[in-house]
């Protein structure tokens, strides 16, 4: 009776500690990386100058890994260099059984030089290629939202402000995504 009450009690004790660690066999991870072109619209005077590209690496969720990044212009709010400004972002999506990704974004630029802070927060889209037991690389990438400037540079005009922010479209290489394709992401997401 005792090898038998004790046979019980480690069955119950691995059945439990077996739940315990176990993880989710459906679980689809997917990298975001490579280069991003950033075009925001809603500004104007030196606010109309702030289109960009970066390049960073994150896996579902997390800080960005931000390996460059570069204004196109230099203007008022921002000055372009190597040290002219500091990049930080977070990212955190997930990755479906018909492997679509859906999750958000967010990208602060500070200036190193004037202090003004451009802040991106959008709605990150695509397409994987993982699967449950490897990860994917995200493609297709697309990253709507909106943008505002924090700053009280005179010499930074025409910038959006958190109160009524200007838009934004992010596209994982330049050649997979346009406005269209950003509206009917925003469109489709009003919905959701």
């Amino acid at each position: 009776m005792k090898k038998f009450a004790l046979m019980a009690v480690l069955a119950l004790e691995m059945a439990v500690c077996g739940c315990g660690n176990s993880t989710p066999q459906n679980t689809t991870n997917t990298e975001a990386k490579g280069n991003w072109e950033a075009q925001l619209t809603g500004g104007t005077d030196q606010a109309a100058l702030l289109n960009f590209v970066t390049a960073f690496t994150v896996t579902n969720s997390g800080p960005l890994d931000i390996t460059g990044f570069g204004f196109f212009n230099s203007g008022g709010c921002f000055a372009t260099g190597t040290t002219a400004e500091t990049e930080s972002g977070t990212a955190s999506f997930t990755t479906s059984s018909t492997n679509t990704v859906n999750g958000t974004l967010d990208l602060t630029i500070t200036s190193a030089t004037n202090g003004n802070v451009l802040t991106l927060t959008g709605i990150l889209t695509g397409t994987s290629n993982g699967t449950t037991t490897t990860t994917g690389t995200l493609s297709n990438g697309v990253v709507v939202g909106t943008w505002s400037v924090q700053t009280s540079d005179p010499n930074c005009t025409g910038v959006p402000n958190s109160a009524t922010p200007g838009t934004f479209i992010m596209c994982q290489d330049k050649s997979t995504c346009t406005p269209t394709t950003a509206a009917a992401v925003l469109a489709s997401r009003k919905h959701e």
